[in-house]
């Protein structure tokens, strides 16, 4: 599942980021704010007409913003830590 389609509220782990489809300077500051393979991620709220702008995040103990399309670019995972839910 992409992070920009997970549920509002429901935790879940970033599994793969595809960093081709960001920019040097995106990825870059996504990594900053603690964006990596494995680290727990959590959709607060939809932003813009109908919930199509951008996405307020919660990656790990942080709040951030984030366009539609960096977060379509991270597949998440629900469940353990470890597991493969």
């Amino acid at each position: 599942m992409r992070l920009s389609d997970l549920p509002l509220r429901q935790p879940a782990y970033v599994d793969i980021i595809e960093w081709d489809r960001l920019s040097p300077s995106e990825g870059q500051r996504l990594r900053e704010f603690g964006l990596c393979e494995g680290a727990s991620v959590e959709a607060l709220h939809h932003g813009g007409l109908f919930g199509r702008g951008p996405i307020a995040c919660r990656v790990g103990r942080m709040t951030i913003a984030m366009r539609r399309n960096h977060a379509a670019a991270i597949a998440v995972r629900t469940g353990p830590e470890g597991g493969d839910a």
